[in-house]
């Protein structure tokens, strides 16, 4: 199959060849005889009735240093293009926001992945929300009173920004820890949304699972667990990554989650799991994949190919 496929992600310059989802959609995209355009979010544009972009033709390779190449600015219509991957990390704000509006305009006779409606919808912390029994005891909430409230309960809390990520303003308040409310005035103060609050998961020491889900069926997982003295176990901050199988538990909660992804057009998904709760679910732009082909011995962005030509 002969596609065009335009990627709006973050700068190409930046990946990390060996960890990066997105790259190695990229690397299996193009051995497919694709054709791949790069841009950025503002690089997206609306133009009477038509949705463009000033994106590059790109080739990637993987050697380090020497990555990709990129061509001369083309000003493309993307509802001419086959798929558009929406790839460019969160802050999941009024930006991002905008550009699922626009990317709508076009879905699905260009089919975007993930369908921008239903990531609009899903942001990854409240869209948890939406499943019983999953979610660790959990509050949403900018109301200081409720927040001492919900300590005052579970005495041991994780505080951090509701549409944050990559593990960016994560706290551990401890029982005797007389920071909540320096905490809450500094979210509050750079903030407008509220701040989510959770129990403190023990079981975080032995890792925070990632497990990647195509079209709402679990395909891999790995471990990610913290550095000593560090309760956050993302890659960003210097958590490990593990084998790891899942566990009857943990295919579960990809059982209860797994039909509502596939129904919303979510075919590339990432959920993070501490203990028996499911935490997370990831569905702007999850990572993962290198890591868990290294350990598996598979190449799960050819699973991911497959099933969007299958949906064209």
């Amino acid at each position: 199959m002969s596609l065009t496929v335009a990627i709006q992600m973050d700068p190409i310059e930046a990946v990390d060849i060996n960890g990066d989802s997105t790259f190695v959609m990229a690397l299996e995209a193009q051995a497919r005889g694709y054709s791949l355009y790069h841009y950025g979010p503002s690089d997206l544009s609306y133009s009477d009735g038509k949705i463009i972009a000033n994106a590059r033709p790109l080739q990637v390779r993987r050697e380090m240093g020497n990555h990709f190449t990129i061509g001369d600015i083309e000003r493309i219509d993307l509802s001419k293009t086959d798929v558009v991957l929406m790839r460019q990390d969160p802050p999941f704000d009024m930006s991002y926001i905008t550009a699922t509006h626009l990317l709508e305009r076009i879905h699905p006779k260009t089919l975007v992945v993930n369908d921008p409606a239903s990531v609009r919808n899903a942001p990854e912390k409240i869209f948890v929300t939406q499943f019983e029994g999953v979610l660790p005891p959990t509050l949403i909430s900018s109301d200081l009173r409720e927040i001492k409230a919900f300590r005052e309960e579970h005495k041991d809390i994780i505080v951090k920004p509701l549409y944050g990520n990559g593990g960016a303003g994560v706290f551990h308040i401890q029982p005797g820890d007389e920071n909540l409310t320096v905490v809450h005035e500094m979210f509050t103060q750079f903030y407008r949304e509220p701040m989510i609050v959770q129990r403190y998961l023990p079981e975080v020491r032995q890792g925070d699972k990632r497990i990647i889900l195509i079209d709402g069926k679990p395909v891999g997982a790995i471990n990610r667990v913290p550095q000593e003295g560090e309760s956050r176990s993302n890659m960003h901050v210097g958590g490990q990554a593990l084998q790891s199988k899942l566990t009857p538990r943990e295919e579960e909660l990809c059982e209860i989650i797994g039909p509502a992804l596939k129904e919303q057009g979510q075919i590339f998904v990432g959920i993070d799991v501490i203990g028996d709760y499911l935490t997370e679910i990831n569905v702007t732009s999850p990572t993962g994949l290198q890591e868990i082909n290294r350990y598996d011995g598979v190449k799960l962005e050819a699973d991911i190919w497959d099933c969007i030509e299958s949906k064209l």
